[in-house]
C-alpha cells in the first residue's frame, strides 16, 4: 500500500488532476474541502470523510476553511 499526504493551504485551490489520485481512497485527515466540478456545482466535506476522486469532472479542491486541508491517499 501507498500514502500519500497532500495539503490544501487555507483559501487556496488545487487544480484537479485525475491521474493524481487515480486508484486511491482518499481521506479528508484535518480541516475541510469543497470540490468544485467544471459545471459550477461544489460539494463539501471535513474531518472523517472518504473520497473517491476518480472519473468525476472535477475542476478543483477548494480549501474554504482558516486551516490547512490535509487529503491522505492509499492506493495500492
Amino acid at each position: 500500500m501507498r500514502f500519500e499526504v497532500r495539503v490544501v493551504a487555507p483559501g487556496d485551490d488545487r487544480a484537479y488532476d485525475e491521474a493524481e489520485w487515480r486508484d486511491a481512497l482518499v481521506v479528508v485527515q484535518a480541516g475541510e474541502i469543497e470540490l468544485r466540478g467544471v459545471s459550477g456545482t461544489c460539494s463539501s466535506f471535513g474531518r472523517g470523510d472518504f473520497l473517491y476522486l476518480q472519473g468525476i469532472p472535477l475542476r478543483a479542491l477548494h480549501n474554504p476553511g482558516d486551516e490547512p486541508a490535509v487529503l491522505v491517499a492509499v492506493s495500492r
